[in-house]
């Protein structure tokens, strides 16, 4: 069996390079020079027209092979833009909020057709300009600054409730050394349902808002049910406030009272967004009076109902590394404060008190990062703007943990990631590694080393379709874990729709292969993509090599339908097949529910904090 494994590890290791590497004839990312470009439009008009003389290879030229074009740059379009202007004065700022459905930045007047759209767009309320003026990094009087404009446009459309922006600069037309600024904004439709059904057990139904009168708030409110556990019907409600004040200030509040837990969240963040922020800072409180986990996403699952309560509170001074370039490097020094404290946890049992102990942890770290970001399209999104962080950040963390039940213990670790497009823009990489653990005086525990490896191919244009392949590697060890603690191939990061709980171990290397078809043709405004995926699971023992361990691998193919213009998530139907499948899970999965958006890494400093082994 181990030897079916491995041919399918081959054959999805080989299978993408294959396909990459025949894509590579489509030059739609190079700019070439003018002879250059002669010469392949002549290979491609030959190679049509001999395609075209029969109806099979007609067909596979269209499936196979785009004419090439130049690729577009539009991070140097738009700095190219901004920078005819820079250096004057900006004298006036104008923003203009617009219809979510109709207008576009192309044709601002255009009105919504139908009356679904003319009736959305009455009830839903637009973005308060006051709002978005908060948003900004510059005011009138200021000078005209390419980059920060630039990056000002990244900071607003990141926002959930945004789908993009634009602004214009027009020169004045008395005075030449003054500029005249719109901000062009159009929002998503905020208000948004979820829901779906957990096992046999249980469901959960959500409503949410999120830019609540215009203003940016969020709420939501979620409804879980379970038909064997009490409170058969409970809820789950959060508000969120974003830039309070427009110092960059995010506040979250949350109660909890469903069959999983009771209790209160609360937390306010003012991250390092831009380089350009000095310091950064935070809090963050969880009283929690019945929770069977103790963090929400914890692999390990307790029993026994835990009472628990959570705090931390960080602090951290960025300093820019050459200011005057345009690298935005920054060195930032940052320490952290965390506290667990248990009311209530299972037996204390060899190998469960480690876990469940109560501690006082306090953490410094140095972080040396980088960032910058192009633009692009159909990547996670379906048509809108996207901006893909290069960079890289590496990160050394030291902490002391005070454990008065079992003594106390340092902890370190060393984080190292980068991710860039590829020379002559074939793809984007994405590389990371850490190492990490505890020490005392028994010397080395709860030691972890992990990698990851990222790789999204460029966009490929086959006569009418556009597609892209995902690549993600994965690796983690653990290195004399708490016999409690484990690892699984559960989230779509191994292997996706697979539940399975035998399928464990503490030592896990997963690989994940994924074709995108993007149609054009959209669906009642839904944008549709057809993916196929195979996913491949070795998990195990840490005494062993990783290949020798037990394999399991899952493939199948499926539909997202998102449509940009709506805060809701993305609806996905898939099909798997689990080939030599364990016992607790079947040989066939199929799966209607919605996933959020992925997210690129973004080399954000952030506060220190020790791995999670999961």
């Amino acid at each position: 069996m181990r030897k079916i494994y491995k041919i399918q590890l081959i054959i999805t290791i080989l299978l993408p390079l294959f396909i990459f590497s025949t894509a590579q004839n489509v030059k739609d990312t190079i700019v070439e020079k003018n002879n250059i470009r002669q010469n392949e439009e002549f290979f491609y008009d030959s190679l049509k027209h001999k395609a075209s003389q029969k109806k099979l290879t007609q067909m596979l030229y269209d499936f196979l092979i785009s004419p090439p074009r130049p690729y577009v740059d539009k991070k140097a379009l738009a700095l190219n833009y901004y920078n005819q202007l820079d250096g004057k004065v900006i004298a006036e700022i104008n923003i203009q909020a617009l219809d979510v459905f109709g207008p576009s930045f192309k044709d601002t007047a255009r009105k919504a057709k139908s009356w679904i759209e003319r009736s959305a767009n009455s009830i839903h309320t637009k973005s308060n300009l006051n709002s978005i003026r908060k948003l900004l990094l510059f005011k009138v009087g200021d000078f005209v600054d390419a980059e920060l404009i630039y990056e000002n446009e990244r900071i607003i459309r990141s926002l959930p409730y945004i789908k993009d922006v634009q602004f214009i600069l027009e020169q004045d037309s008395v005075y030449e050394g003054l500029v005249n600024v719109t901000v062009l904004t159009q929002d998503r439709f905020s208000f948004g349902v979820s829901g779906g059904v957990e096992g046999s057990d249980a469901a959960a139904f959500e409503v949410y808002n999120q830019n609540i009168f215009g203003v940016g708030h969020e709420i939501s409110i979620r409804f879980l049910g379970n038909i064997r556990t009490q409170p058969y019907l409970g809820l789950e409600t959060f508000y969120n406030i974003k830039n309070i004040k427009g110092k960059f200030i995010d506040i979250s509040a949350g109660y909890l009272n469903t069959y999983r837990n009771e209790g209160f969240t609360f937390s306010f963040n003012k991250p390092f967004i831009t380089h350009s922020i000095k310091w950064g800072y935070g809090a963050q409180a969880s009283r929690l009076f019945r929770t069977d986990r103790v963090y929400e996403d914890d692999p390990i699952e307790s029993i026994t109902p835990l009472d628990l309560s959570y705090y931390s509170a960080w602090l951290g001074r960025s300093f820019p590394i050459k200011p005057t370039t345009q690298k935005n490097t920054q060195l930032v020094l940052s320490t952290n404060f965390l506290h667990k404290y248990f009311y209530q946890r299972p037996e204390t049992l060899p190998g469960i008190i480690q876990y469940y102990s109560n501690s006082a942890f306090i953490l410094g770290g140095i972080t040396f990062s980088q960032r910058r970001f192009v633009q692009d399209q159909l990547v996670f999104s379906y048509g809108v703007t996207e901006d893909i962080p290069e960079g890289f950040k590496n990160e050394l963390v030291y902490g002391y943990e005070s454990n008065k039940e079992l003594g106390n213990r340092h902890y370190a670790h060393l984080f190292f990631s980068n991710g860039n497009l590829l020379i002559n823009r074939k793809g984007y990489l994405y590389l990371a590694a850490g190492i990490g653990g505890y020490f005392n005086k028994a010397g080395y525990e709860q030691g972890e080393i992990n990698a990851t490896v990222n790789f999204i191919s460029k966009q490929i244009n086959a006569g009418k379709k556009r597609f892209r392949f995902f690549t993600r590697a994965d690796y983690t060890l653990g290195i004399r874990r708490l016999d409690i603690e484990y690892l699984n191939l559960k989230t779509d990061n191994h292997i996706r729709g697979f539940n399975s709980k035998e399928a464990i171990g503490k030592q896990r290397l997963s690989l994940n292969l994924e074709y995108v078809l993007f149609l054009r043709r959209e669906f009642y405004k839904f944008n549709m993509a057809l993916f196929g995926f195979t996913d491949i699971g070795v998990i195990g023992t840490n005494k062993e090599f990783i290949l020798t361990q037990n394999y399991y691998s899952g493939i199948g193919l499926g539909i997202r339908i998102h449509n940009e213009n709506l805060v809701f998530k993305t609806f996905h139907l898939r099909l798997s097949f689990y080939p030599f499948h364990p016992n607790d899970i079947n040989a066939v999965g199929f799966i209607l529910a919605e996933q959020s958006k992925r997210e690129f890494y973004s080399f954000e400093p952030v506060a220190p904090e020790p791995f999670r082994f999961e």
